[in-house]
Parts: structure tokens; sequence; C-alpha cells
């Protein structure tokens, strides 16, 4: 029976030739199971008890599972050939039966029964192990996944085994242009880079993403370094706040792409959707890539505004960092705010008191400028 089985399943299931499933592992499997078949059809026939689901006579079931799970055949082909086995059983029970002639139609009604209660139990052993193999490997491939992109992101593209392993596993390509995109999470389920990410491969740009702990990170592969077009897709379907790197050239850079965008995230205000790129928030990223200087440029051109109460100094500040948003001109200031022209100039020379500078309508100077930012980045 072992023999007739396997020559049946090889010529029946494309799956089991090659070396998916070597021929003596198939024969020994064909062999146990038959076996433990027969003991269970054995009792079942007997009226006993039926044995237990964890009982050792479904060890082979079991054991079939797990080992054509970690082998990658397709769960189908595996029952249909426990169905092949149970009919091949059937088949050879009926043939000894008739040959005797001591079986009338209620007992093989009876045993055909049980036999194909039996093929039914023992496949559903068969597949919770399949399925407790394959979630294993799913989560010891979800595990190495997340490793390879987390030491990308920390700099170990440089590395070229790294580099190779995580490009093939990634399928990430090791050079050419790219950019890493850094996504807040009020995307908890990140159906939105999904949607971006569908919008960006419409457009024939490839993308995939990676959920840390504080973000979305979505790595970017570009057919050449203009960014133009991605910042188009993301900036036409994301209703958050997305950071997006400069491009840099293979993977071996992704770290400073991470970084940049990581960057370009904390330049976005809180609760704002905004699609930004690193090279819009230059001026940003140098404030925060240096906190002390930032915070002695504040301490030093903002320091006796900021003594005054919150509410005072908030509405004075917003209006010199207005004006330098409009080049200086109280006009436009004014209409922005809104308030009267009158109202802006007022508020520039008590500016101007405060900190020494001379009011006028010249934009403001470049230490100013970058004091407000930087007292935006900390105060947001």
């Amino acid at each position: 029976m072992t023999e007739q089985l396997v020559r049946t399943i090889v010529s029946e299931h494309p799956g089991y030739e090659g070396t998916t499933v070597p021929i003596e592992d198939l024969r020994r499997s064909c062999h146990d199971n038959i076996v433990s078949a027969l003991e269970l059809l054995a009792i079942a026939v007997g009226d006993d008890k039926p044995p237990p689901p964890e009982s050792v006579l479904y060890d082979a079931a079991r054991e079939t599972g797990h080992r054509r799970a970690d082998r990658g055949l397709p769960l189908d082909e595996l029952l249909r050939s426990y169905r092949m086995g149970g009919r091949l059983i059937w088949e050879d029970l009926l043939g000894e039966a008739l040959a005797d002639d001591r079986l009338d139609a209620d007992a093989l009604r009876i045993i055909g029964t049980r036999l194909w209660q039996v093929i039914d139990e023992t496949s559903a052993q068969v597949a919770r192990a399949y399925h407790a193999t394959e979630l294993r490997i799913v989560r010891a491939d979800e595990q190495r996944r997340a490793s390879l992109w987390e030491g990308l992101l920390f700099g170990r593209g440089g590395e070229p085994a790294f580099a190779l392993e995580a490009s093939r596993i990634l399928d990430l390509r090791i050079d050419g242009p790219l950019a890493i995109a850094a996504v807040d999470h009020p995307d908890p389920g990140g159906a939105v880079v999904d949607d971006s990410a569908e919008r960006l491969r419409a457009g024939g740009i490839t993308s995939t993403r990676q959920r840390r702990a504080d973000c979305h990170v979505g790595f970017i592969q570009l057919a050449n370094p203009d960014l133009g077009p991605t910042l188009d897709v993301l900036r036409a379907t994301a209703g958050i706040a997305v950071g997006v790197s400069s491009v840099v050239r293979g993977i071996g850079r992704i770290d400073v792409a991470f970084r940049e965008a990581l960057t370009t995230l904390r330049t976005i205000e809180p609760d704002v959707p905004a699609v930004v790129s690193y090279d819009e928030r230059l001026p940003d990223a140098l404030l925060l890539g240096s906190p002390r200087v930032a915070q002695r440029l504040v301490s030093v051109w903002l320091g006796a505004v900021l003594a005054l109460p919150v509410g005072e100094h908030t509405a004075l500040l917003e209006t010199p960092e207005t004006r330098v948003a409009c080049g200086g001109s109280a006009t436009r200031t004014a209409e922005r705010l809104p308030c009267h022209r009158n109202t802006v100039l007022n508020r520039v020379r008590r500016v101007a008191e405060l900190t020494g500078l001379p009011p006028g309508e010249d934009p403001p100077p470049m230490e100013l400028a970058l004091a407000l930012r930087a007292w935006r980045l900390t105060h947001t």
C-alpha cells in the first residue's frame, strides 16, 4: 500500500516532484500515516472511545504537517494526498472483504463511515500542525526582515555581506537613487501609507514600509534623482505628517536618509498634515542638529521677550515671525496675521525695545530669523 500510494502521489502531484519533498521522506510519511490510519480505524470499528486529539496515534499526521510546511508544499496538495490515502485504504479493505465474503453491506457501510471519520480527523491534525509551522516561519521571517531593516536604518548598509542579504530578502536595489519617508503615527493601521504606496506604484515608483515604535518608515526606490513626482503623489494622498529625506544613492546611505527624514518630520508642527522634504527645511534641520547653538540664539535674541508673561510674549513673537516670512513688509504682515498695520509697527517697536534691535521697515536680521525658527521648533 505504501509503494502504491507513493507512486500515485508522485504521478498526480507535481509539488512532490524533484527536491520539494525527498522520495524517502514521502515513503516514510506514507507508511507511518497508513499504519496510524489503520490503528485508528480498528479503534473506531471496535466502538472503543476515540483517542483524544493529543494521542500519539496522530503523531504521524502532525509530523507530516510540520515537515511539509517547512518544505513549502501547498496545504491543499497535502490534504489531497490524505484523501488519496483514504481511498487507497478503502479500496484495499473492500477487496479483502469481497474476497473472503465475510462482510455484508451494512458492515461495509459502517467501516467506510468510520474510515472517513478517521481521515477527516487526521487531516485536521495535519492542517493544525501545518498552520502552526507556517506561523512560526512567518514570524521568523518577519523578525529577520525587521532585523535587516533596523540594520540598514542604523548604518550596516555599508557592510557588503549585510547589504547583499538585505537586498535579496527585502528586494532592494543595492545601488541607485532612493529616499526615506517618516510618517507620524496618527496613521496607526498604515491605511494612508498603503494608499500612498499604491499610488506610487501606479506612477512606476517602488516603495515598501516598516512599522517602528515611533513612526512608519517608507523606503522609496526612484528611477532618477528627481524627488518631485514622489512628493506630488504623497501630497495628493497624505492627510498626515510626512518627512521625506533628500535623495541618496545606494542602501549604504539609508541611515543618512533615515536621519534626514526623522529630522524633517520634527520640523512639522503637531497635528498639521503636511508632506515636507529635507531640502525644504534645511535651516530648521541645521538648528535641530545643533541644539546648543539654537538654544543660545533664542536666549541672546529673544530672552528679553520670553521673560514677559506667556500670553504677551507669544503675541509679540508671532509678529516678527510673520514679518520674516513676509520679507519685512509690515503691510503683508498685517494682512496675514490679520491685524492693522499700525499694530504690526507697534509690536515691532516693542520687540526692538526689548531686544535692542533697530526698528524699521528693513527685513529682520538673519540671527533673529534663526532665533525665531529655533523658538518655534522648541515651542511646538
